[in-house]
Protein backbone atom coordinates (compact mmCIF):
# COMPACT_ATOMS: atom_id res chain seq x y z
CA UNK A 1 0.00 0.00 0.00
CA UNK A 2 1.03 3.75 -0.98
CA UNK A 3 1.95 5.83 2.06
CA UNK A 4 2.34 9.15 0.43
CA UNK A 5 -0.50 10.79 -2.19
CA UNK A 6 2.08 11.16 -4.74
CA UNK A 7 2.13 7.38 -5.24
CA UNK A 8 -1.58 6.58 -3.77
CA UNK A 9 -3.71 4.47 -6.11
CA UNK A 10 -6.67 6.74 -5.53
CA UNK A 11 -5.59 9.94 -5.40
CA UNK A 12 -1.47 9.87 -7.75
CA UNK A 13 -2.39 11.39 -10.51
CA UNK A 14 -4.11 15.09 -8.22
CA UNK A 15 -0.85 14.85 -6.88
CA UNK A 16 1.47 13.50 -9.65
CA UNK A 17 1.88 12.87 -13.38
CA UNK A 18 3.14 9.41 -14.55
CA UNK A 19 5.95 10.89 -16.27
CA UNK A 20 6.95 12.72 -13.62
CA UNK A 21 6.77 9.77 -11.27
CA UNK A 22 8.76 8.21 -13.49
CA UNK A 23 11.65 10.85 -13.26
CA UNK A 24 11.62 10.81 -9.61
CA UNK A 25 11.43 7.16 -9.52
CA UNK A 26 13.89 5.16 -7.15
CA UNK A 27 15.24 3.14 -9.88
CA UNK A 28 15.40 6.57 -11.76
CA UNK A 29 17.35 7.91 -8.80
CA UNK A 30 20.16 4.98 -8.56
CA UNK A 31 20.65 5.18 -12.31
CA UNK A 32 21.45 8.89 -12.15
CA UNK A 33 24.35 7.99 -9.49
CA UNK A 34 25.46 5.21 -12.25
CA UNK A 35 25.14 7.88 -15.27
CA UNK A 36 27.29 10.15 -12.65
CA UNK A 37 30.09 7.36 -11.89
CA UNK A 38 30.36 6.27 -15.88
CA UNK A 39 30.52 9.94 -16.71
CA UNK A 40 33.52 10.32 -13.65
CA UNK A 41 35.01 6.70 -14.96
CA UNK A 42 35.39 8.14 -18.37
CA UNK A 43 36.66 11.59 -17.74
CA UNK A 44 38.78 10.14 -15.24
CA UNK A 45 40.53 7.31 -17.98
CA UNK A 46 40.56 10.59 -20.40
CA UNK A 47 42.80 12.42 -18.22
CA UNK A 48 45.18 9.35 -17.20
CA UNK A 49 43.78 8.78 -13.63
CA UNK A 50 42.32 5.60 -14.15
CA UNK A 51 42.46 2.51 -16.97
CA UNK A 52 40.56 2.47 -19.60
CA UNK A 53 39.20 -0.81 -19.50
CA UNK A 54 38.46 0.26 -15.58
CA UNK A 55 36.07 3.14 -17.13
CA UNK A 56 34.72 0.89 -20.00
CA UNK A 57 33.27 -1.90 -17.50
CA UNK A 58 31.98 0.63 -15.11
CA UNK A 59 30.26 1.77 -17.80
CA UNK A 60 29.00 -1.72 -19.24
CA UNK A 61 27.59 -2.47 -15.78
CA UNK A 62 26.28 0.49 -15.01
CA UNK A 63 22.22 -0.03 -15.60
CA UNK A 64 19.50 0.58 -12.26
CA UNK A 65 18.01 -2.94 -13.38
CA UNK A 66 20.71 -5.17 -12.18
CA UNK A 67 21.28 -3.50 -8.78
CA UNK A 68 20.46 -5.58 -5.92
CA UNK A 69 17.57 -3.51 -4.12
CA UNK A 70 17.34 -5.51 -0.79
CA UNK A 71 21.30 -5.50 -0.29
CA UNK A 72 20.52 -1.14 -1.04
CA UNK A 73 17.86 -1.27 1.62
CA UNK A 74 19.62 -3.23 4.04
CA UNK A 75 22.94 -1.29 3.69
CA UNK A 76 21.48 1.81 4.43
CA UNK A 77 20.10 0.53 7.68
CA UNK A 78 23.01 -0.64 8.80
CA UNK A 79 25.57 1.98 7.67
CA UNK A 80 22.98 5.41 8.02
CA UNK A 81 24.83 6.45 4.92
CA UNK A 82 23.12 7.42 1.52
CA UNK A 83 25.05 6.27 -1.06
CA UNK A 84 28.08 3.88 0.76
CA UNK A 85 25.45 0.66 -0.24
CA UNK A 86 24.77 1.88 -3.64
CA UNK A 87 28.66 2.10 -4.35
CA UNK A 88 29.18 -1.62 -2.83
CA UNK A 89 26.30 -3.44 -4.80
CA UNK A 90 27.91 -1.32 -7.47
CA UNK A 91 31.24 -2.83 -6.77
CA UNK A 92 29.76 -6.10 -6.85
CA UNK A 93 28.29 -5.93 -10.34
CA UNK A 94 32.36 -5.77 -11.76
CA UNK A 95 35.04 -7.42 -11.62
CA UNK A 96 37.61 -6.40 -9.04
CA UNK A 97 40.05 -4.54 -10.81
CA UNK A 98 37.33 -2.17 -12.20
CA UNK A 99 35.48 -1.98 -9.10
CA UNK A 100 37.87 -0.71 -7.18
CA UNK A 101 38.15 2.42 -9.23
CA UNK A 102 34.34 3.04 -8.83
CA UNK A 103 33.81 6.44 -7.52
CA UNK A 104 37.26 7.29 -6.90
CA UNK A 105 38.30 10.71 -5.72
CA UNK A 106 34.37 11.77 -5.18
CA UNK A 107 32.84 12.74 -2.56
CA UNK A 108 28.72 11.50 -1.69
CA UNK A 109 27.70 14.90 -2.24
CA UNK A 110 29.33 14.98 -5.63
CA UNK A 111 27.10 12.38 -6.79
CA UNK A 112 24.09 12.90 -5.21
CA UNK A 113 24.06 16.67 -6.33
CA UNK A 114 24.78 15.77 -9.56
CA UNK A 115 22.63 12.85 -9.90
CA UNK A 116 19.80 14.90 -8.39
CA UNK A 117 20.23 17.17 -11.40
CA UNK A 118 20.24 15.12 -13.74
CA UNK A 119 16.74 14.49 -12.52
CA UNK A 120 15.67 18.18 -12.46
CA UNK A 121 16.88 18.70 -15.76
CA UNK A 122 14.80 15.65 -17.05
CA UNK A 123 11.24 16.72 -14.95
CA UNK A 124 12.21 20.19 -16.22
CA UNK A 125 11.90 19.27 -19.93
CA UNK A 126 8.60 17.66 -19.16
CA UNK A 127 7.34 21.11 -17.63
CA UNK A 128 8.36 23.07 -20.27
CA UNK A 129 6.66 20.46 -22.86
CA UNK A 130 3.60 20.60 -20.61
CA UNK A 131 3.39 24.60 -20.27
CA UNK A 132 4.05 25.00 -23.73
CA UNK A 133 1.03 22.87 -24.80
CA UNK A 134 -1.10 24.98 -21.62
CA UNK A 135 -0.11 28.79 -23.48
CA UNK A 136 -1.18 27.20 -26.83
CA UNK A 137 -4.79 26.55 -25.39
CA UNK A 138 -4.99 29.76 -23.43
CA UNK A 139 -3.93 31.37 -27.27
CA UNK A 140 -7.11 29.51 -28.39
CA UNK A 141 -9.06 30.93 -26.11
CA UNK A 142 -7.85 34.38 -26.12
CA UNK A 143 -8.04 34.16 -29.87
CA UNK A 144 -11.92 33.34 -29.59
CA UNK A 145 -13.07 35.53 -26.94
CA UNK A 146 -10.96 38.45 -27.98
CA UNK A 147 -14.22 40.46 -28.53
CA UNK A 148 -16.42 38.93 -26.20
CA UNK A 149 -17.27 42.00 -24.01
CA UNK A 150 -16.93 41.37 -20.25
CA UNK A 151 -17.36 43.37 -17.58
CA UNK A 152 -13.83 43.80 -16.07
CA UNK A 153 -13.59 43.68 -12.09
CA UNK A 154 -11.71 46.05 -9.47
CA UNK A 155 -11.56 45.37 -6.14
CA UNK A 156 -14.02 43.07 -6.58
CA UNK A 157 -16.48 45.38 -7.84
CA UNK A 158 -17.68 46.16 -11.97
CA UNK A 159 -14.87 48.73 -12.64
CA UNK A 160 -15.15 49.18 -16.95
CA UNK A 161 -15.30 46.95 -19.86
CA UNK A 162 -12.79 44.44 -20.76
CA UNK A 163 -12.98 41.20 -23.45
CA UNK A 164 -12.97 38.08 -22.49
CA UNK A 165 -9.92 37.41 -24.57
CA UNK A 166 -8.00 39.92 -22.84
CA UNK A 167 -8.46 38.35 -19.13
CA UNK A 168 -7.07 34.86 -21.06
CA UNK A 169 -4.25 36.91 -23.25
CA UNK A 170 -2.88 38.22 -19.95
CA UNK A 171 -2.59 34.71 -18.85
CA UNK A 172 -0.98 33.40 -21.88
CA UNK A 173 1.35 36.83 -21.61
CA UNK A 174 2.67 35.23 -17.82
CA UNK A 175 3.05 31.76 -18.83
CA UNK A 176 5.15 33.28 -21.94
CA UNK A 177 7.37 34.85 -19.07
CA UNK A 178 7.97 31.86 -17.33
CA UNK A 179 8.90 29.43 -19.92
CA UNK A 180 11.44 32.11 -21.12
CA UNK A 181 12.64 32.30 -17.43
CA UNK A 182 12.99 28.50 -16.90
CA UNK A 183 14.69 27.99 -20.32
CA UNK A 184 16.79 30.98 -19.69
CA UNK A 185 18.11 29.58 -16.13
CA UNK A 186 18.91 26.19 -17.38
CA UNK A 187 22.21 27.46 -17.96
CA UNK A 188 22.92 28.43 -14.48
CA UNK A 189 21.22 25.90 -12.62
CA UNK A 190 22.04 22.67 -14.62
CA UNK A 191 25.44 22.29 -13.41
CA UNK A 192 27.46 19.20 -12.97
CA UNK A 193 29.15 19.24 -9.23
CA UNK A 194 32.43 17.45 -8.62
CA UNK A 195 34.58 18.65 -5.96
CA UNK A 196 35.99 15.25 -3.54
CA UNK A 197 36.32 15.57 0.03
CA UNK A 198 36.11 19.57 0.94
CA UNK A 199 35.32 20.45 -2.64
CA UNK A 200 39.05 21.38 -3.20
CA UNK A 201 39.57 18.52 -5.85
CA UNK A 202 43.35 17.31 -3.86
CA UNK A 203 42.42 13.95 -4.18
CA UNK A 204 43.08 13.94 -7.90
CA UNK A 205 46.24 16.59 -7.55
CA UNK A 206 46.77 18.39 -10.80
CA UNK A 207 44.16 16.43 -12.84
CA UNK A 208 41.06 17.79 -10.85
CA UNK A 209 40.03 20.47 -12.81
CA UNK A 210 40.25 18.46 -16.17
CA UNK A 211 38.56 15.42 -14.56
CA UNK A 212 35.54 18.06 -13.23
CA UNK A 213 35.23 19.54 -16.56
CA UNK A 214 35.52 16.31 -18.61
CA UNK A 215 32.80 14.95 -16.31
CA UNK A 216 30.25 17.43 -16.57
CA UNK A 217 30.93 17.60 -20.55
CA UNK A 218 30.37 14.08 -20.69
CA UNK A 219 26.66 14.46 -18.75
CA UNK A 220 25.72 17.50 -20.58
CA UNK A 221 25.80 19.92 -17.85
CA UNK A 222 27.37 23.03 -17.46
CA UNK A 223 31.02 23.39 -15.43
CA UNK A 224 30.76 25.29 -12.61
CA UNK A 225 33.83 27.53 -11.84
CA UNK A 226 33.93 26.61 -8.14
CA UNK A 227 32.93 23.19 -6.19
CA UNK A 228 29.06 24.18 -4.85
CA UNK A 229 28.70 21.75 -2.41
CA UNK A 230 27.50 24.46 0.10
CA UNK A 231 26.35 26.92 -2.99
CA UNK A 232 23.08 26.14 -3.00
CA UNK A 233 21.81 29.33 -4.73
CA UNK A 234 21.14 27.02 -7.96
CA UNK A 235 18.78 25.22 -6.42
CA UNK A 236 16.33 28.20 -4.87
CA UNK A 237 16.62 29.38 -8.14
CA UNK A 238 15.12 26.36 -10.16
CA UNK A 239 13.00 26.54 -7.02
CA UNK A 240 12.06 30.08 -7.32
CA UNK A 241 11.37 29.56 -11.06
CA UNK A 242 9.01 26.82 -10.47
CA UNK A 243 6.91 28.47 -8.10
CA UNK A 244 6.97 31.67 -10.28
CA UNK A 245 5.16 29.29 -12.59
CA UNK A 246 3.23 27.63 -10.44
CA UNK A 247 1.41 30.73 -8.75
CA UNK A 248 0.86 31.51 -12.63
CA UNK A 249 -1.79 28.31 -12.90
CA UNK A 250 -2.51 28.98 -9.07
CA UNK A 251 -4.11 32.47 -10.09
CA UNK A 252 -5.50 31.18 -13.56
CA UNK A 253 -7.27 28.18 -11.07
CA UNK A 254 -8.49 31.30 -8.59
CA UNK A 255 -9.71 33.21 -11.14
CA UNK A 256 -11.33 30.80 -13.06
CA UNK A 257 -13.47 29.71 -8.94
CA UNK A 258 -14.25 33.19 -9.12
CA UNK A 259 -16.15 33.26 -12.27
CA UNK A 260 -17.60 29.93 -11.75
CA UNK A 261 -19.81 31.43 -10.12
CA UNK A 262 -22.06 32.64 -13.11
CA UNK A 263 -19.64 33.02 -15.82
CA UNK A 264 -17.43 30.63 -16.87
CA UNK A 265 -16.90 26.67 -15.31
CA UNK A 266 -14.03 24.67 -15.55
CA UNK A 267 -16.08 22.02 -17.47
CA UNK A 268 -19.20 19.63 -16.48
CA UNK A 269 -20.32 16.33 -17.82
CA UNK A 270 -22.67 13.89 -16.57
CA UNK A 271 -21.49 12.31 -13.45
CA UNK A 272 -19.23 14.67 -12.16
CA UNK A 273 -20.64 15.40 -8.61
CA UNK A 274 -19.90 18.92 -7.03
CA UNK A 275 -21.44 17.82 -3.35
CA UNK A 276 -22.18 14.92 -1.26
CA UNK A 277 -25.11 16.16 0.04
CA UNK A 278 -26.32 18.86 -2.63
CA UNK A 279 -26.89 17.31 -5.99
CA UNK A 280 -27.20 20.79 -7.99
CA UNK A 281 -23.69 21.86 -6.91
CA UNK A 282 -21.21 21.84 -9.88
CA UNK A 283 -18.37 22.98 -7.95
CA UNK A 284 -15.09 24.14 -9.22
CA UNK A 285 -12.96 21.36 -7.95
CA UNK A 286 -10.43 20.48 -10.62
CA UNK A 287 -9.58 24.59 -10.14
CA UNK A 288 -9.40 24.20 -6.35
CA UNK A 289 -7.36 20.98 -6.73
CA UNK A 290 -4.90 22.27 -8.84
CA UNK A 291 -4.74 25.48 -6.22
CA UNK A 292 -4.16 23.24 -3.50
CA UNK A 293 -0.98 21.72 -5.57
CA UNK A 294 0.06 25.47 -6.45
CA UNK A 295 0.04 25.98 -2.32
CA UNK A 296 2.38 23.07 -2.20
CA UNK A 297 4.97 24.13 -4.87
CA UNK A 298 5.08 27.74 -3.19
CA UNK A 299 5.55 26.48 0.66
CA UNK A 300 7.65 23.91 -0.99
CA UNK A 301 10.29 26.94 -2.35
CA UNK A 302 11.07 28.55 0.92
CA UNK A 303 13.37 25.40 1.48
CA UNK A 304 15.30 26.64 -1.05
CA UNK A 305 15.85 29.46 0.61
CA UNK A 306 16.38 28.27 3.95
CA UNK A 307 19.43 25.65 2.25
CA UNK A 308 21.52 28.71 1.26
CA UNK A 309 22.83 28.56 4.71
CA UNK A 310 25.05 26.09 4.82
CA UNK A 311 27.87 25.59 7.69
CA UNK A 312 31.09 25.04 6.31
CA UNK A 313 32.05 22.64 3.85
CA UNK A 314 29.68 20.68 3.95
CA UNK A 315 26.42 20.36 5.42
CA UNK A 316 23.96 17.06 4.99
CA UNK A 317 21.25 18.39 6.95
CA UNK A 318 20.16 20.72 4.26
CA UNK A 319 21.06 19.27 0.87
CA UNK A 320 19.10 16.01 1.86
CA UNK A 321 15.98 18.16 2.17
CA UNK A 322 16.43 18.88 -1.39
CA UNK A 323 15.85 14.98 -2.55
CA UNK A 324 11.98 15.39 -1.00
CA UNK A 325 11.09 19.05 -1.85
CA UNK A 326 12.41 19.48 -5.21
CA UNK A 327 10.57 16.29 -6.52
CA UNK A 328 7.39 16.86 -4.49
CA UNK A 329 7.91 20.04 -6.17
CA UNK A 330 7.98 19.02 -9.68
CA UNK A 331 5.91 15.93 -9.12
CA UNK A 332 2.58 18.08 -7.96
CA UNK A 333 3.84 21.58 -10.17
CA UNK A 334 3.22 18.55 -13.01
CA UNK A 335 -0.54 17.49 -12.32
CA UNK A 336 -1.27 20.81 -11.74
CA UNK A 337 -0.46 21.68 -15.19
CA UNK A 338 -2.12 18.97 -16.53
CA UNK A 339 -5.50 19.49 -14.37
CA UNK A 340 -5.38 22.87 -16.22
CA UNK A 341 -5.00 22.02 -19.69
CA UNK A 342 -8.18 19.90 -18.71
CA UNK A 343 -9.21 22.62 -17.76
CA UNK A 344 -8.78 24.26 -21.02
CA UNK A 345 -10.19 21.90 -23.36
CA UNK A 346 -13.96 21.22 -21.10
CA UNK A 347 -13.98 24.88 -20.20
CA UNK A 348 -17.75 26.46 -20.63
CA UNK A 349 -18.57 29.69 -21.54
CA UNK A 350 -22.00 31.33 -20.75
CA UNK A 351 -22.55 34.01 -23.06
CA UNK A 352 -25.39 34.78 -21.88
CA UNK A 353 -24.68 34.91 -18.42
CA UNK A 354 -21.58 37.55 -19.20
CA UNK A 355 -23.80 40.04 -21.18
CA UNK A 356 -26.63 39.90 -18.54
CA UNK A 357 -23.33 40.61 -16.03
CA UNK A 358 -21.60 43.23 -18.01
CA UNK A 359 -25.27 45.47 -17.87
CA UNK A 360 -26.33 44.30 -14.18
CA UNK A 361 -25.77 47.82 -13.52
CA UNK A 362 -27.50 49.56 -15.43
CA UNK A 363 -24.82 51.40 -17.54
CA UNK A 364 -22.91 52.50 -14.28
CA UNK A 365 -19.71 50.34 -15.87
CA UNK A 366 -18.80 52.89 -18.39
CA UNK A 367 -19.83 56.38 -16.10
CA UNK A 368 -15.75 56.74 -17.09
CA UNK A 369 -16.54 56.87 -20.34
CA UNK A 370 -19.89 59.44 -20.02
CA UNK A 371 -17.35 61.53 -17.71
CA UNK A 372 -14.18 62.26 -20.03
CA UNK A 373 -17.09 62.96 -22.97
CA UNK A 374 -18.51 65.72 -20.88
CA UNK A 375 -15.36 66.96 -19.66
CA UNK A 376 -14.50 68.07 -23.03
CA UNK A 377 -17.15 70.71 -22.78
CA UNK A 378 -16.71 71.44 -18.67
CA UNK A 379 -13.10 70.22 -17.29
CA UNK A 380 -12.32 66.42 -16.13
CA UNK A 381 -12.51 67.45 -12.69
CA UNK A 382 -16.13 69.36 -13.07
CA UNK A 383 -17.43 66.20 -14.82
CA UNK A 384 -16.03 64.08 -12.31
CA UNK A 385 -18.07 65.48 -9.79
CA UNK A 386 -21.45 65.42 -12.39
CA UNK A 387 -21.40 62.11 -13.18
CA UNK A 388 -20.52 60.95 -9.44
CA UNK A 389 -23.35 62.40 -8.35
CA UNK A 390 -25.90 60.77 -11.01
CA UNK A 391 -23.85 57.35 -10.67
CA UNK A 392 -24.77 57.38 -6.97
CA UNK A 393 -28.23 58.55 -7.67
CA UNK A 394 -28.70 55.32 -10.00
CA UNK A 395 -27.37 53.04 -7.68
CA UNK A 396 -28.69 54.23 -4.54
CA UNK A 397 -32.12 54.91 -6.08
CA UNK A 398 -32.23 51.67 -8.98
CA UNK A 399 -32.70 54.26 -11.37
CA UNK A 400 -31.30 52.98 -15.03
CA UNK A 401 -27.74 55.37 -15.00
CA UNK A 402 -29.57 56.44 -18.43
CA UNK A 403 -32.43 58.23 -17.32
CA UNK A 404 -30.78 59.96 -14.44
CA UNK A 405 -28.09 61.46 -16.93
CA UNK A 406 -31.29 62.64 -19.48
CA UNK A 407 -32.76 64.26 -16.26
CA UNK A 408 -29.29 66.24 -15.93
CA UNK A 409 -29.16 69.61 -17.72
CA UNK A 410 -25.82 69.57 -16.16
CA UNK A 411 -25.46 66.79 -18.34
CA UNK A 412 -28.23 67.28 -21.39
CA UNK A 413 -26.96 70.71 -22.02
CA UNK A 414 -24.20 69.61 -24.42
CA UNK A 415 -24.77 66.00 -25.11
CA UNK A 416 -27.81 64.69 -26.30
CA UNK A 417 -29.36 61.35 -25.57
CA UNK A 418 -28.15 59.55 -29.31
CA UNK A 419 -25.10 60.50 -28.04
CA UNK A 420 -25.17 59.26 -24.63
CA UNK A 421 -27.23 56.21 -25.34
CA UNK A 422 -23.85 55.29 -27.85
CA UNK A 423 -21.42 55.66 -24.92
CA UNK A 424 -23.63 53.68 -22.36
CA UNK A 425 -23.05 50.46 -24.60
CA UNK A 426 -20.23 48.40 -23.04
CA UNK A 427 -19.41 46.86 -26.41
CA UNK A 428 -17.80 50.20 -27.64
CA UNK A 429 -15.78 50.47 -24.79
CA UNK A 430 -13.40 47.83 -24.84
CA UNK A 431 -10.46 49.86 -25.31
CA UNK A 432 -7.53 48.13 -27.01
CA UNK A 433 -8.27 44.67 -26.09
CA UNK A 434 -8.88 43.46 -29.24
CA UNK A 435 -5.42 44.54 -30.31
CA UNK A 436 -3.98 43.72 -27.45
CA UNK A 437 -5.09 39.96 -27.66
CA UNK A 438 -3.49 39.93 -31.11
CA UNK A 439 -0.39 41.37 -30.05
CA UNK A 440 0.13 38.42 -27.53
CA UNK A 441 -1.16 35.74 -29.81
CA UNK A 442 1.85 37.15 -32.20
CA UNK A 443 4.36 37.18 -29.62
CA UNK A 444 3.66 33.73 -28.11
CA UNK A 445 2.27 31.60 -30.66
CA UNK A 446 5.11 28.62 -31.22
Amino acid sequence: MASSLIDSELFKDQYSTKEMRAVFSERAQIQSWLDCWVALAKAEAKNGVIPESAAEEIAQKAHAEDIDMDYVREGFKKTSHPLMPQIRAFTKLCSPEAGGYIHWGATTQDITDTGMILQLRNAQDILEKQLEHLLNQVLDKAEKYKALPEAGRTHAQHAVPITLGYKFAIWADELGRDLERLQHDRKTYFAGNFGGAAGTLASLFDKGIAVRNDFCKNLGLAIPTITWHVSRDRLANFSSDIAIAASTIGKMANEIINLQRTEVEEGFQMGKVGSSTMPQKRNPMICENIYANVRLVKNNANLGLEAMVQEHERDMSFWQTEWMYLSEMCLVFSAAIKMMSQVMDQMIVHEDNIKRNLNMTHGLIVSERVMLDLGRYIGRQNAHEVIYEDAQKAFNDGIDFLDVLLADERVTKDVDEATLREMLDPARYVGSCVQMVDDIVKKWRK
